[in-house]
């Protein structure tokens, strides 16, 4: 009857089978039904091939059919009423959270794949669905999951991409083709060391953001034109392979490091020199006009260069020494190429270490939001808070972003952090305000470039403003000048996103970014903050000031609040009074604070303050 039936027809066959018996079963629990109900259901469950899980709202886990302790070692008492999530690999928790969010928000369950522990300590890879069970009211209540161990199935495809040497894309060689011609160049070069040769890795710049603007098939068609366009620039005996989604010319070698990143291996160089120039033709190449999708686009392209010396004892330190000297770089601003030093080697050591901490960090939930209050003018009564990140280190201490926000952005790490500051930040003001009786206090999160190019960012703050049942009116996001300018197009869109949910934005570093008066508009922001830079400046620096009054000025024009950020005496305050702004933030009110201390502030206006206001 089920001949041709697709593997994951069986998933939803049987969730459906179980929530009709459990349905069944939950109806009839009272009567003489009752006891053949509940019989079916442990016959389909029991029996199941599958893993079935029936969980609450929270995630407890309320039962677990004996296939558990086949595929995973873990038996019903191993389990007991532990969170469902304590098993789930840490980077997968956050989609595996967000897909039972959405099946109790919608009651429609959708297919996920992520990652699970098993009792041996290796990881099982699992494909899930889940179903909603809801009471008497219509209230989703629990969710009963299905879960298929696929795992066989990935290692098999992972092994039929290893043992491909070459790249589907381009049909250049893969990364385990240029290693294996790395490792053979360094064998030979070992038994005539006076021969030198080196090692270009390439990372186009902004692609990341470009493929989730314009989506795979166009990152796609950039990625094979890059490829064409390095392998121009090679002699013959060049060898050219990309790393990520790997590309060559010739016998290039192609690493699946990243599917923006390129390696060159050049050999006999005469000259150190030589890679220089290859390098430099690369980036001329490179940065020409390309047409993706009708469009006129450009790109440009980091370039690190390490040479050989006898010093080396593996073929691989040179590729990790290019790795470095390409993020060398980017750091720099892109667009240019950079020769490996010891000095780089230091501080990558140092990045290295940083990242790892950072991702240790993120598990064991050592971040934190400090706040500092956003202060009407006028009245002096605190309205708002910026929530500002911070990393309890276990040795360091309390420790800023500016030393960790780079890094964490680099290793993509930063949109992980900012889903839960955004969900921390909710929860706190929906704390505040029920505290206190009141029902305005807002709060304000900082967005960065990686954030606004997350395709999954709208659906965080739905989930984050449904969780906590925060009016969206309260909920701000603070996007910086520079970062906004960076792709317009796309900040806009997601601003006009934002808005159809209620959400506030905020323009920050107002006036020190690249922004013009035709751009603007296109951004509907509700209001600008003007850079602390030029409040310090203001009486010091008469350009300053000047332009201090001019978005002043024009924010009231617009019909738009403005802030004034850095404000730390009173001099400063009044004449921002003066001019019309609305709300100030600085040391002169409060210094960022941890959640019960900022809360403090809000159960009356800062009396410290009021007596100069009106004097």
């Amino acid at each position: 009857m089920f001949t041709g039936m697709p593997p994951w027809g069986w998933i939803s066959l049987a969730t459906s089978t179980i929530l009709v018996c459990w349905q069944e079963f939950r109806i009839f629990r009272i009567g003489r039904e009752s006891k053949k109900r509940e019989e079916l259901f442990q016959i389909v469950t029991e029996n199941a091939a599958d893993m079935i899980a029936l969980v609450d709202v929270k995630g407890k886990r309320l039962y677990n059919s004996p296939a558990y302790k086949r595929i995973l070692g873990y038996s019903a008492a191993d389990l007991g009423e532990t969170s469902a999530f304590e098993q789930i690999h840490p980077d997968d928790r956050f989609k595996v959270l967000e897909a039972a969010q959405q099946a109790r928000t919608t009651g429609v369950g959708q297919k996920l794949e992520y990652r699970i522990r098993h009792r041996d300590g290796s990881w099982r890879v699992l494909e899930s669905v889940a179903g909603t069970i809801r009471d008497e009211k219509g209230e989703v209540t629990k969710l009963v999951i299905v879960n298929r161990d696929i795992t066989e199935r990935k290692h098999a495809e992972e092994r039929a991409e290893h043992n491909s040497f070459h790249d589907t894309l381009t049909g250049l060689p893969n990364r385990r083709l240029f290693l294996e011609r790395l490792q053979n160049l360094f064998n030979r070069k070992q038994r005539n060391p006076e021969r030198q040769y080196a090692l270009l890795f390439v990372d186009l710049d902004g692609f990341k953001v470009f493929n989730d603007t314009m989506g795979p098939a166009a990152g796609d068609q950039v990625l094979a034109e890059m490829g064409r366009r390095i392998g121009s620039c090679l002699r013959d005996e060049d060898q050219v392979s990309r790393t990520g989604k790997d590309l060559s010319t010739h016998n290039a070698v192609l690493s699946r490091m990243g599917g923006d990143e390129f390696t060159i291996l050049l050999e006999d160089l005469k000259d150190p020199s030589d890679a220089m120039r290859v390098g430099q033709r690369m980036l001329a190449a490179i940065s020409a006009i390309f047409l993706v999708e009708g469009r006129e686009l450009r790109t440009s392209a980091s370039i690190g260069i390490a040479l050989s010396t006898p010093a080396h004892e593996r073929a691989e330190e040179l590729l990790q020494e290019a790795e470095v000297a390409m993020r060398r770089a980017k750091a720099l601003g892109g667009s240019r190429c950079e020769v490996f030093d010891e000095a780089m080697h230091t501080r990558a050591i140092g990045k290295l270490k940083l990242e790892a901490e950072l991702r240790h960090a993120l598990e064991k939930k050592q971040f934190r939001l400090h706040y500092q209050a956003i202060v009407n003018l006028k009245t002096a009564r605190v309205e708002a808070f910026e929530a500002l990140l911070r990393w309890q280190h276990p040795e360091q201490g309390l420790i800023s972003p500016y030393k960790f926000i780079a890094a964490a952005e680099d290793r993509g790490l930063l949109v992980s952090i900012g889903r839960w500051a955004i969900e921390q930040a909710c929860r706190q003001v929906c704390e505040w305000n029920a505290a206190h009786d009141r029902s305005d206090v807002c709060i304000a999160v900082n967005l960065s470039a990686r954030q606004l190019a997350d395709g999954d960012f709208m659906n965080g703050v739905g989930a984050a403003l449904r969780s906590n049942t925060i009016d969206p009116a309260c909920l701000h996001f603070e996007i910086a000048e520079k970062v906004a300018g960076g792709d317009p197009r796309q900040t806009a869109r997601v601003i006009a996103n934002l808005k159809k949910l209620g959400v506030g934005v905020i323009l920050d570093d107002f006036g020190m970014g690249n922004s013009s008066l035709i751009t603007l508009p296109q951004f509907q922001v509700d209001g600008w903050k003007i850079d602390r830079s030029l409040i310090g400046e203001m009486f010091t620096d008469r350009a300053a000031a000047e332009v201090v009054e001019l978005i002043i000025f024009l924010a009231r024009k617009l019909n738009m609040t403005v802030t004034a950020e850095g404000i730390e005496n009173a001099k400063q305050r009044d004449r921002l009074c003066e001019l019309g702004c609305d709300l100030g933030q600085g040391f002169l009110f409060s210094q960022p604070l941890e959640a019960e201390a900022a809360g403090e502030l809000l159960r009356q206006p800062l009396r410290t303050q009021v007596a100069a206001w009106r004097h």
